[in-house]
């Protein structure tokens, strides 16, 4: 055969199927076909491409370094055929049974959570794909129609999107009792200066926040870990490590006995915004999850 080096959807569905169950036969129960057929589509696949997808080694299976780099994209490709699949589901229903919900890790650990628990005891039908991704991942899932609800610390600025403000929060320090003494519900930025701490690298909005109050105080900080997620900060200060700047839904989320926050003097807040794509609007559905979610961050704060 005479390569075309293209693949058809069948092509796909079967590599897809053998890269994922391992073995011609297993691919072949899922796909409730026989092996020969597999086999063939296979073979046929490859004679298109002009290399293997798979070798044999050792009596296995293994996909040949092409293979490796072709799966992802058929990966994604079948990620996207589940999310169609979805919505012309919920487009079955009335466009109201799911909802594909993107947040950032730090509102990942209670907040989103809370108000999914809470909304599903009064609307039991309603499904959830929970989504945890940075923020610049966040606002990337919309604009690939990959959520269809974002919640962020910042409102975008974007013509494509929109939000509405879903509360507000502060940034505070978490530490343990024993490490950070001091009187008074607030602190000063300057009272980090010389403490053992865990910097959360790369941390979108909120980390911008903190290093501006850093520099207006001048205060230089003893870094002695660089993190990416707000829940690895909040481990490594109930293990000792440092203390940490989170956000306060966090810290709320890992308080133990041994663990305190403190708030800053003056405040470090920020806005929580529920973002949407403009020619996507909430559905009625998404509207009253939006409200759990207002009412969730109200009471946090209490």
């Amino acid at each position: 055969m005479i390569p075309n080096n293209t693949m058809n959807l069948r092509h796909i569905e079967v590599f897809h199927a053998v890269y994922v169950n391992g073995t011609i036969s297993a691919a072949a129960k899922a796909l409730n076909v026989s092996q020969p057929s597999v086999s063939k589509v296979l073979k046929h696949a490859e004679g298109r491409l002009g290399f293997p997808l798979f070798q044999r080694i050792g009596g296995r299976l293994t996909p040949s370094n092409e293979g490796h780099i072709l799966f992802k994209e058929v990966d994604d490709l079948y990620k996207r055929i589940g999310a169609v699949n979805m919505t012309a589901k919920n487009l079955r229903g009335g466009g109201e049974g799911h909802i594909r919900l993107a947040v950032p890790p730090a509102l990942g650990l209670s907040l989103a959570p809370m108000a999914i628990a809470r909304f599903r005891e009064r609307h039991a039908s309603v499904t959830f794909d929970v989504q945890t991704r940075h923020h610049d991942d966040i606002l990337r899932s919309l604009g690939q129609r990959e959520s269809d609800l974002a919640v962020g610390f910042d409102a975008p600025q974007h013509p494509r999107l929109a939000s509405v403000e879903i509360g507000t929060g502060e940034l505070v320090t978490l530490y343990r009792r024993k490490d950070i003494k001091g009187q008074g519900a607030r602190m000063d930025v300057a009272a980090l200066a010389g403490t053992d701490f865990v910097d959360l690298s790369g941390s979108g909005p909120l980390g911008d926040l903190f290093t501006a109050a850093l520099e207006k105080s001048g205060v230089k900080l003893k870094v002695v870990a660089t993190v990416h997620t707000y829940y690895v900060a909040a481990a490594l200060v109930r293990f000792g490590a440092g203390a940490a700047v989170v956000d306060e839904f966090t810290a709320r989320a890992v308080l133990t006995p041994e663990l305190a926050f403190r708030p800053f003097d003056p405040p470090l807040k920020y806005g929580l915004h529920g973002m949407y794509l403009v020619d996507h609007p909430p559905s009625g559905t998404v509207k009253k999850f939006l409200d759990t979610l207002r009412k969730v961050v109200s009471e946090g704060r209490r």
